[in-house]
């Protein structure tokens, strides 16, 4: 009988294939994405929350500037403490941010917080089932959690494909995404 891996085995492996795209690969990924958009329609003045990319995430920002020129606003999440809801701030492409805590650029203080309507998620690796590997924190799956208790909040994972595993060994308090996009495909998993 053979072990089931562990969410940490299966993050370092999933982490380990995105880290070896090279920066050409992932810059294209991030426009293929974005030149595909959205599978759902943006309405005038709707709050879409992306983030700063950190290591070797695909970089939401071309896909952010599309859904802005739709007439989306744009926020950024700030974290505020471990165990609370991350903050969202208004932000627009030609803002400055400045690096928060965690090490991450964030909007400053001083911009509007904001509560998405969608909230584009970066993962570790998901599966077909809508399931993602974070990083281990729970920032993002305690603030859908306590968000979609204020508003519907539509849960956008974006990823690389080869972020894609067979599954991801999830537990109750973690939240299903509703679509993960990636570079090659959409997965819609609110059926």
């Amino acid at each position: 009988m053979t072990a089931t891996p562990s969410k940490a085995d299966l993050r370092s492996a999933a982490l380990a294939k995105r880290d070896a795209l090279s920066d050409e690969q992932r810059a294209t990924s991030a426009q293929a994405m974005a030149k595909r958009g959205v599978p759902f329609t943006i309405l005038p003045g709707m709050v879409v929350s992306g983030y700063s990319p950190i290591r070797s995430e695909i970089d939401p920002a071309p896909l952010m500037r599309k859904l802005a020129e739709q007439g989306a606003k744009l926020a950024l999440p700030a974290v505020m403490a471990r165990g609370k809801s991350l903050a969202f701030r208004a932000w627009s492409p030609d803002d400055r941010l400045m690096m928060g805590p965690l090490g991450i650029l964030e909007p400053s203080p001083a911009a509007v917080e904001l509560i998405p309507d969608i909230m584009l998620v970066p993962l570790a690796a998901f599966d077909r089932e809508g399931h993602r590997i974070g990083y281990g924190a729970g920032h993002y799956d305690f603030t859908l959690a306590h968000l979609r208790k204020v508003k519907a909040i539509t849960a956008v994972g974006i990823a690389f494909s080869l972020q894609e595993i067979k599954a991801v060994p999830a537990l109750p308090h973690d939240v299903a995404l509703d679509y993960v996009l990636t570079e090659k495909k959409v997965f819609d998993f609110r059926s």
